[in-house]
């Protein structure tokens, strides 16, 4: 984008956001029919929801913060490969790929430490982690069109999953026999780069069982060389109710994922040739194929009136072939356990409700390292075993004070335990034979307020503590044991309100966190206490605001926005001193501006703005340039069993950065930390549902 267009658009930003977001102030009450809100939770329910989607939306708005619901029927019209899709319109979730189905997910600042993969962050199907029980995680595995909606449960609003992350939990909601919305589907898309998806769906009821079953099949070339995949996912889910409010499930997903690695560029590489391939991601053939078969078995159970029971048993296999500089080869297994009871009735005469539950994980890895020779294996260089486990007792009340004020309070007690296991090699100088092992141990208490209009209009404040020990990547083993990396802790107070008034629909969140010891990047310098390169800094701040809106006019028109402001920088750092932190832009916007027409078909441009340079490095030497995406969508609902969609992305075939990553300094020759977005692109689908 040239830079006067850039600055045009930087000029632009205040006044667009300010309006935009005091719109729904000024709105007054009136008779418009009800819409379907694809991301905003609100108290006051629209019957044009799906009932399983409304049911969502009605429990996530019981919590006195930050939440947000993503239906399927939001993103059935586009393509939607990965979490990054699925997710583009939630307010504070900044999800962009890197490369294949690489996501770099972060709320509020989490994980932003971490050079690659998932931490921070709950990532959670039906409920349950996708996480190693360590923390470490990525959501390659899950499908999008295995997925009913998504919850998406920012900062310490996420106490239900029983941790206390900074980022919360992200909880993807298998379909089942009953809310699939169709006895049978057939689904084929594709388009540039080679890309091609079939899809095909099975859901049935008869009396008291239900059963839901799919298939996908993606391969694609990518936009640029060396980003071949292949990708299978396969899901069952089979379940028996035994009355209202009870039900057995057994749930399996399976997946098989081979990508290509085409490679972070330098700035010298990205602007000479955005589309090139580092040589050495040629030569060693670099790669992330991994095989995953995951099986959980869950009930709900009403136990009274006022009493509800749910519980879940699940196990996780991952078999992980990397070639990189070297060539990763891990096998991890994964078990969990939890119960929770959830209660309502009354508390010396005010209505009052309650739930309080214990979440057990534990997971074991054996990891093997080789010497990489064009992504086959050379001779060994390290072997380790890994354990892990995790406890975590939670609980969280709300007792209505008023009508429509409840004082809310909660508390999570968790514990983490790290095992450590490497062996010394004969002729592999580096390797040595050590035992390490350590502990962790905290409470994470809660408070907060929710206060609820007759018309559904909420407000909400609360502060939360939040604590992340650090994962086996974080920890350096060396021969001498584990670094001395001490979890991270914050408090996290936020304020908000959300609702529907009149043609306008709005979720608005302020946020400021106070961190102790994030995990972030340095050099090693025993001089001034920094013994590792994961290591904690001193004194970080977070905070930032959250806003979304929609805004339905003259029937068929919808104007969606959403706008994240994310201010995350030191404070007093010994190395650092007040820089900000990198990856995260300070200013993200998308806006999409729908025309549904009555006869069944509609268009819908958007944008996609960061309109902030992205700092590459910890010394904020180096920024990454903003960039405005233009993409325009477009479908047709032919008959009530067949629609079509067309999926246009970056019109104008801008280059640009998507992501990069996090460098202490930064060279425009050396330093390969830029992840080039992808060129212009044209994707269509057919759906057949019967």
């Amino acid at each position: 984008m040239p830079s006067i267009q850039r600055a045009s658009l930087r000029a632009l930003l205040p006044g667009v956001v300010a309006g935009a977001f005091a719109l729904p102030v000024l709105a007054a009450e009136a008779d418009t029919p009800a819409t379907v809100d694809s991301v905003i939770v609100t108290a006051r329910p629209d019957p044009e929801d799906p009932a399983v989607v409304a049911d969502a939306r009605r429990r996530l708005s019981q919590t006195p913060g930050a939440v947000s619901v993503v239906s399927q029927e939001s993103f059935a019209s586009r393509q939607a490969l990965a979490l990054d899709d699925m997710l583009r319109d939630a307010p504070g979730v900044y999800a962009q790929r890197k490369w294949g189905g690489d996501i770099r997910i972060s709320i509020r600042g989490s994980g932003i430490g971490n050079a690659n993969h998932n931490r921070g962050l709950l990532i959670a199907q039906d409920g349950l982690p996708l996480n190693e029980a360590d923390g470490y995680g990525d959501s390659q595995v899950a499908d999008p069109l295995t997925t009913r909606f998504v919850e998406v449960w920012r900062g310490g609003n996420a106490l239900r999953f029983g941790g206390a992350l900074l980022g919360g939990a992200i909880n993807m909601v298998t379909p089942t026999g009953r809310d699939a919305g169709f006895d049978n589907q057939i689904r084929i898309d594709g388009g540039s780069f080679g890309l091609l998806r079939e899809h095909v769906a099975l859901a049935r009821q008869w009396g008291d069982w239900d059963a839901y079953a799919a298939a996908t099949n993606q391969t694609g070339q990518g936009w640029r060389s060396q980003s071949q995949q292949n990708i299978q996912f396969a899901t069952l889910n089979l379940g028996r109710t035994f009355g209202e409010d009870r039900e057995v499930r057994f749930i399996l997903n399976g997946a098989n994922i081979n990508q290509e690695i085409a490679g972070a560029l330098t700035m010298n590489q990205f602007e000479a040739d955005p589309r090139m391939t580092p040589p050495g991601n040629y030569s060693l053939d670099y790669q992330r194929n991994q095989r995953t078969l995951r099986g959980s078995l869950r009930t709900t159970w009403r136990l009274s009136d006022s009493t509800v029971f749910e519980g879940a048993l699940y196990g996780l296999w991952k078999d992980l072939d990397h070639p990189i500089f070297q060539v990763i080869d891990q096998q991890s297994r994964n078990w969990g356990a939890f119960g929770r009871l959830t209660w309502a009735g009354e508390i010396a005469g005010m209505r009052a409700d309650a739930y309080g539950g214990v979440w057990l994980r534990t997971g074991d890895m054996d990891s093997n390292f080789y010497v990489n020779l064009g992504s086959a294996r050379g001779p060994e260089r390290s072997r380790t075993l890994q354990n892990a486990g995790a406890t975590d007792v939670f609980g969280e009340g709300r007792l209505f004070v008023a009508d429509n004020l409840a004082v809310v309070a909660g508390a999570t007690w968790g514990t983490a335990r790290r095992d450590y296991e490497s062996f010394a090699l004969p002729g592999v100088a580096g390797t040595f034979n050590l035992k390490a092992s350590k502990d962790y141990d905290w409470i994470a208490p809660r408070f907060g307020l929710l206060w609820e209009s007759q018309d559904g209009v909420q407000v909400f404040a609360n502060v939360t503590k939040s604590v992340e020990p650090p994962n086996f990547g974080a920890m350096s083993p060396t021969g001498t044991g584990f670094a001395p990396v001490e979890a991270q802790e914050a408090w996290t107070a936020e304020v908000g309100t959300r609702g529907r008034r009149g043609d306008f629909t709005w979720d608005v969140t302020l946020y400021r966190a106070w961190l102790d010891g994030e995990m972030l990047q340095y050099v090693v310098d025993n001089s001034v206490g920094i013994p590792a390169s994961t290591f904690n800094a001193d004194k970080t701040i977070h905070q930032g605001l959250e806003a979304a809106l929609d805004w339905r006019f003259a029937k068929a028109w919808r104007l969606r926005q959403s706008w994240t402001w994310s201010d995350f920088r030191f404070d007093g750092d010994v190395k650092y001193g007040d820089n900000r932190l990198p990856i995260v832009p300070e200013h993200f916007y998308r806006a999409e501006l729908r025309y549904d027409d009555p006869r069944g078909w509609f268009v819908a441009p958007s944008v996609e703005w960061s309109a902030s340079d992205i700092w590459v490095d910890y010394v904020n030497k180096t920024r990454a340039p903003s960039y405005a995406i233009l993409n325009l969508n477009a479908g047709w609902k032919v008959t009530p069993a067949v629609a079509v969609y067309v999926d246009a992305r970056n019109l104008t075939d801008e280059t640009y950065v998507s992501n990069v990553q996090a460098a202490i300094t930064t060279t425009p020759a050396g330093t390969a930390a830029y992840w080039p977005g992808d060129g212009r692109s044209v994707y269509a689908g057919l759906t057949v549902a019967f």
